[in-house]
């Protein structure tokens, strides 16, 4: 399995972004995809989750602004960020769960900053 995010950058607050990762080696009907953040001094979370079967979960600080989705046919995976706030500057990573294995990428940088 690997994973390759793109889409980070530099916005200003109240703009959007939109995350993808790009992964070889899915399989779509086991494998649960997401997103996390980690920002400087602090803990990787979970920001957005979608299972093999499409249902999702979001972290509560974006709920509302964030859609994930993922592509079976192309095997990726995106998050449509709205509305960014400053909080929300942090490296993103994309991950892939199959069982009790975990995947990451390389991660991208979302800077939001007036």
């Amino acid at each position: 399995v690997q994973l390759q995010a793109s889409g980070g950058g530099l916005v200003q607050p109240g703009e959007s972004l939109r995350l993808s990762c790009a992964a070889s080696g899915v399989i779509p009907s086991i494998d649960h995809m997401g997103w996390y953040r980690q920002a400087p001094g602090k803990q990787r979370e979970l920001v957005a989750r979608i299972t093999s079967g499409g249902s999702t979960n979001y972290a509560d600080s974006v709920k509302g602004r964030f859609t994930i989705s993922r592509d079976n046919a192309k095997g990726t995976v995106q998050l449509q960020m709205n509305s960014l706030k400053p909080e929300d500057t942090a490296v993103y990573y994309c991950n892939l769960e199959r069982w009790s294995l975990d995947f990451w990428g390389q991660g991208t940088q979302v800077t939001v900053s007036s």
